[in-house]
């Protein structure tokens, strides 16, 4: 979802218009599941060709899984394992259309761009809904070959149980890389769909309460993008796969700052006059958020070029891991505190008047 709104032909009235709060906003909600299907039908072609590639390199044993796990050359057996990268692939390439899509809709309009805010922000909608989906479907595909790889569980009940706890709870997975990896990606999951799906009921949340929120969105961009280096296993080691992953990043941090540098609301812009005057702490926070984002572009241009990463080197075992559970943990927990407290301070803001309104849906 983008962080402004513009009103849907036929959809309800916000509550600042009518004057109270209403629930889900279902004729948006409706309007965007029809766009699903195209959509979606993209995604599972797009999901089809890259299963068709990684089948491809595994049986050629050009892939560098099979590198790390010889055993999954035998694609007879070991298919659904596949099934379940293609997936996670083309939902992290849905994740990047859509947090593009969504930072294009938040900045100043680029001149001659083919493409309104308006239609962005519907495409931006359904580009979400389509990620979340396959988000779950790449979740499911590794629950399936989980269940049928866990030879110790006796009985379906004991490997439907188990299978469910190591790919759907988070901490579950108590083994090697996935320990933080498969939480790093529980954790994108479960924060994208109430981030993704609160725009359908903003008119109860209030326009404030929700752009703020979803503004934490990217958070779930970037846990996505570390839990695929940490473990999609043909991007632990150089090539042009984990490349692709660095190269898109780019883009993504480009127009990060490009939204910060030219928002689209005015009162969100960066004057330097606001260094002296009474925004001062605001034009701060602001001109470092833009100076780190300028830094962070560098860096990914410098690591693509280079290719230094920190991935692993083929035949040498791998260190211990920087980054464990409970630091993932304490982060989650700062986070969810973050968030709370913006919930908390916009939550009890006196409601906007009809024309300030008005204004703000306009912008």
């Amino acid at each position: 979802m983008s962080e402004t709104t513009e009103p849907e032909p036929g959809a309800a009235a916000t509550p600042a218009r009518r004057g109270a709060r209403v629930g889900l906003d279902r004729a948006t909600l409706r309007a965007d599941l029809r766009r699903l299907v195209p959509d979606t039908g993209a995604a599972l072609v797009v999901t089809a060709v890259i299963f068709g590639i990684l089948y491809a390199r595994m049986v050629a044993g050009t892939s560098q899984t099979i590198m790390v796990m010889p055993y999954l050359a035998d694609m007879s057996e070991y298919w659904m394992y596949v099934v379940c990268q293609a997936f996670g692939w083309s939902a992290l390439l849905w994740a990047w259309i859509t947090i593009m899509l969504g930072l294009l809709r938040s900045s100043a309009r680029v001149p001659r761009n083919p493409l309104t805010h308006a239609r962005m922000e519907r495409l931006h909608r359904v580009t979400s809904l389509t990620t979340i989906g396959l988000m779950f479907a790449h979740m499911l595909a590794f629950f399936l070959e989980r269940v049928r790889a866990d030879e110790e569980a006796i009985g379906w009940g004991a490997r439907l149980f188990s299978a469910f706890v190591e790919v759907f709870v988070p901490g579950g997975y108590a083994t090697g890389t996935g320990q933080v990896a498969i939480l790093l990606g529980l954790i994108a999951f479960y924060l994208a769909i109430p981030l993704g799906l609160a725009y359908y009921v903003r008119s109860w949340t209030g326009a404030r309460v929700w752009r703020a929120l979803h503004r934490f969105v990217i958070v779930v961009y970037v846990l996505s993008v570390w839990h695929t280096l940490l473990y999609g296993t043909n991007v632990w080691f150089d090539g042009w796969f984990r490349t692709v992953v660095w190269l898109l990043q780019v883009p993504v941090a480009a127009l990060f700052l490009a939204r910060l540098l030219t928002p689209l609301r005015p009162e969100e812009r960066f004057r330097w006059s606001d260094l002296v005057g009474a925004e001062r702490l605001r034009a701060v926070v602001a001109l470092v958020a833009r100076a780190s984002l300028a830094l962070t572009v560098v860096v990914l241009l410098a690591v693509t070029v280079t290719g230094r990463d920190g991935g692993r080197s083929p035949d040498v075992p791998a260190g211990e891991m920087l980054v464990g559970q409970d630091l993932v943990w304490a982060g989650l927990a700062v986070l969810l505190v973050l968030m709370g407290t913006v919930v908390a301070v916009l939550w009890g803001r006196p409601p906007r008047s009809a024309r300030a309104a008005r204004r703000e849906d306009a912008a």
